[in-house]
């Protein structure tokens, strides 16, 4: 048992309290939370995550599994960690497992302006990539990114031509696409980095994260003729437990020291209702203080 001292809102937590992800099941009551940072009786501060429904992390106490729980390392505090973590796993999975980028590669990050693509940026970057391509829809967070060392920017706003042209400048000697946007945005992608593919021997791989952009996309069997692309995904379905474990542990020692633009944005648990609903700025995460709630009952 862990008194739980931060759980953020992500997109996952949204979608399995909803009903709509296939993790929801239909048992009620249900928490809602995948991980969190907690303290043990020892006083010790822990990171747990792979909660299944019906158990949660927003709640003043949860039952953790004891292989989850990784020290929280100094200098990194409980809702930093609790709003980093996730966007930034799946940023590392993507990258480092399900994309294999090395040291010195390119990659184009597919709706890189959402917390986790942003993720996926810095990432890429602290660990050495020689090009990172940014596109996104966000004006002011892709400027964000470029200050940040992003090599190139490119905005979805513009027409899927002018999209497809700077596409085919900047990233047709990627050796990676971390998109968590699919839909249309991946199609205009993916044809325009075929037409300016340099080397056919040159493998592509396109890993598929998220769908923020639509659930499927048309894919003209001549794009797949014109390109050597592996199209693989990156989520629950295709990680190996011990290399997610040795994964996040690696990325939490790794944390305190990074750079990151991810925004903890607290709210005492018992104004779950009213911050549910509540809008926030790219780059901004929710995160409830259970603890928040209880002391000030037990006061």
């Amino acid at each position: 048992m862990v008194d739980v001292l931060a759980a953020a809102l992500h997109p996952l937590v949204r979608a399995v309290a909803g009903g709509t992800h296939a993790t929801s099941g239909d048992r009620l009551p249900l928490v809602p939370g995948y991980d969190g940072v907690g303290r043990l009786e020892s006083g010790a501060l822990v990171y747990f995550s792979g909660l299944v429904p019906p158990q949660g992390s927003m709640a003043e106490r949860a039952a953790v599994p004891r292989s989850s729980l990784i020290p929280l390392p100094d200098g990194l505090g409980p809702a930093t960690a609790a709003a980093l973590v996730n966007p930034m796993i799946s940023a590392w999975l993507a990258l480092y497992e399900r994309a294999e980028l090395q040291a010195g590669g390119k990659v184009l990050v597919l709706g890189a302006t959402g917390n986790a693509g942003r993720a996926a940026v810095q990432l890429a970057l602290l660990r050495g990539a020689d090009k990172v391509v940014a596109v996104g829809r966000n004006a002011e967070a892709l400027r964000e990114l470029s200050r940040a060392g992003a090599h190139h920017t490119v905005s979805l706003d513009a027409s899927d031509d002018d999209v497809a042209a700077s596409l085919k400048d900047v990233a047709g000697d990627v050796d990676a696409v971390i998109d968590y946007l699919w839909g249309h945005p991946a199609e205009v992608a993916l044809a325009a980095i075929a037409d300016g593919r340099p080397d056919p021997r040159r493998l592509l791989r396109w890993v598929a994260v998220g769908s923020m952009a639509g659930p499927s996309i048309a894919l003209p069997s001549d794009v797949l003729r014109r390109i050597n692309v592996e199209i693989r995904g990156s989520g629950a379905g295709s990680a190996v437990p011990d290399r997610v474990d040795t994964a996040l542990r690696s990325l939490i020692a790794l944390l305190p020291g990074a750079a990151v633009s991810t925004e903890a944005v607290t709210v005492p648990l018992a104004e779950v209702k009213e911050a549910w609903g509540r809008r926030l700025t790219s780059g901004q995460r929710l995160v409830f203080m259970p603890q928040e709630h209880a002391l000030a009952t037990s006061a």
